[in-house]
């Protein structure tokens, strides 16, 4: 069913009307025990926040349309984590509320951009290009000499298949309790998704085209510039953004088995035996923020550099 942006808009308004309205009730805070009345009104909004969000999803039009509706969705569960959790008296230790997270953010804001330097723009964004980069040398060198195929590959395809809990404190003992240590595994974790993506991309390109240029007695290298490494874009994109979710939980847990008194993984680790949860979660918030960011900035790195390709045009 297809609805106009003015139904959208009112049915929008109409539930955060009523979000802020609920949210005055004093059991919204905790402050008295909840009511019948108050259920049934949670119940209310919760039926107009679906039918909000339906109505946006079902909008045809500019791309803009697609973000705003994912927005509206995280503002209603947030929304109703934070008046669920208060309500139902769920312990902090379980489950703390949005806001507590945020003050935990802001509290420890220092902090946590010290573990965001040590475990992202150290261990995890080296990892992610070594990796990668390595993965992409790999696989144009078997490409071009198809005989490594036979001894790389099965290599290759090992290292994929070790346990990061096993190669982690391995990692640790060889590199030390630094970054370099998180960097190594991170390495190791991205290297065989962008090899393996890079040789599919490289036979993604036409036989007639490929025959085009060998008509013109064009070189390897010409033939790859020119032909088969921008047919093999989207699938390098692919496993870039693969990769950079990889990297980052690759990092994080690489952290647990060994770190300097700083890192998403090492404050998420202390935290817990703690049972300082709401700092647990604003780690897992500040990490998860991370992966979102970097994979929507290959998004739009992807559709710049390969604009042309029917799946991104689709996109």
């Amino acid at each position: 069913m297809k609805h106009n942006p003015t139904l959208s808009a009112v049915l929008v308004s109409a539930g955060l009307a009523g979000a802020v309205l609920l949210m005055q009730q004093p059991a919204a805070w905790g402050e008295t025990p909840p009511t019948a009345l108050f259920w049934w009104a949670c119940a209310a909004l919760g039926v107009l926040a679906l039918q909000s969000i339906r109505s946006l999803a079902a909008l045809d039009g500019p791309r803009i349309y697609g973000t705003l509706t994912a927005g509206v969705f995280g503002l209603w569960v947030l929304y109703f984590w934070q008046l669920l959790t208060v309500a139902f008296e769920v312990p902090r230790v379980l489950l703390p509320p949005p806001l507590m997270i945020v003050q935990s953010l802001a509290n420890h804001a220092p902090v946590l951009w010290g573990d965001f330097v040590q475990t992202v723009l150290k261990a995890v964004v080296l990892g992610w290009v070594l990796g990668s980069g390595l993965g992409f040398v790999v696989a144009i060198g078997i490409d071009r000499l198809p005989f490594l195929q036979r001894g790389l590959l099965p290599l290759a395809s090992l290292t994929s298949t070790i346990p990061l809990v096993a190669v982690a404190p391995i990692a640790v003992m060889w590199f030390g309790f630094e970054w370099q240590s998180k960097a190594a595994v991170v390495v190791l974790m991205t290297f065989f998704p962008m090899l393996v993506s890079t040789l599919a991309g490289l036979k993604a390109s036409g036989k007639l085209e490929r025959e085009l240029m060998h008509s013109y007695a064009a070189s390897y290298g010409r033939t790859l510039l020119a032909l088969r490494l921008p047919a093999a874009l989207p699938f390098m994109f692919g496993a870039l953004k693969v990769n950079a979710t990889l990297a980052l939980i690759g990092g994080i847990v690489a952290e647990f088995f060994g770190s300097p008194t700083m890192g998403l993984g090492f404050r998420i680790s202390t935290e817990a035996s703690r049972m300082n949860m709401p700092l647990v979660w604003s780690a897992i918030v500040v990490a998860a923020v991370t992966g979102s960011l970097a994979y929507a900035l290959l998004v739009q790195l992807e559709r710049r550099a390969a604009f042309w390709h029917p799946s991104v045009r689709e996109g």
